[in-house]
């Protein structure tokens, strides 16, 4: 007589390979042969290790990636204002807009899809400041981006609104990883070594 029967047990906790391992079996007909599937906390430890590789906000942004100028377009989209920052970290885009009055905003953005991933306000008491910095320029962070992307892969752009020498202040890295710092108009777009960075 023949029956369909599946059976679903949990066979064995062992040691293996210095991990613990559980094998399952499942089997339908009494035709079948049974196939054991076997997992290690020893996988579970190598994909959180490339989960924590993936993760790592001071990687430069791969070829292919969304550049900081599209995360900010992408920002600016979600959440109307001024962008005054943008920083590849924690695996993410992190955008600073300043929003109307002296509303912050931190808008996230996906590096591989350019999706807003989440936004949220943020406390600071300087948009008097910004605002003043930004009086009379006409270059954007998103422009200043685009500029400093001539240089190499742009992991941050960020407004300087510190004294005389005001402007944006860009970061990128080589393909080698190797990173260096740029200078941003805000009147002209024009691209320096930062001199801090000399």
């Amino acid at each position: 007589m023949k029956r369909n029967i599946v059976i679903a047990v949990v066979t064995a906790a062992a040691l293996v390979g210095g991990g613990t391992a559980t094998a399952l079996a499942v089997s339908g007909d009494d035709d079948d042969a049974s196939t054991p599937v076997t997992r290690t906390d020893d996988d579970r430890e190598d994909r959180d290790d490339r989960d924590d590789r993936s993760d790592d906000g001071d990687r430069a942004a791969a070829p292919g990636d969304v550049t900081a100028a599209d995360a900010i377009a992408a920002a600016l989209k979600h959440t109307p204002g001024t962008a005054v920052s943008a920083e590849l970290d924690d695996g993410s885009w992190e955008i600073d807009v300043l929003g109307k009055g002296d509303t912050w905003h931190s808008v996230r953005v996906d590096p591989g899809t350019g999706k807003v991933l989440g936004s949220s306000k943020d406390d600071e008491d300087d948009a008097a400041e910004v605002r003043a910095a930004l009086k009379g320029t006409s270059v954007t962070a998103e422009q200043a981006a685009k500029a400093a992307a001539a240089k190499g892969t742009v992991v941050s752009v960020d407004l300087d609104d510190d004294g005389d020498d005001r402007g944006w202040e860009a970061e990128t890295r080589a393909s080698g990883g190797d990173g260096q710092d740029w200078s941003v108009g805000l009147t002209t777009a024009s691209v320096t070594a930062d001199r801090d960075d000399d």
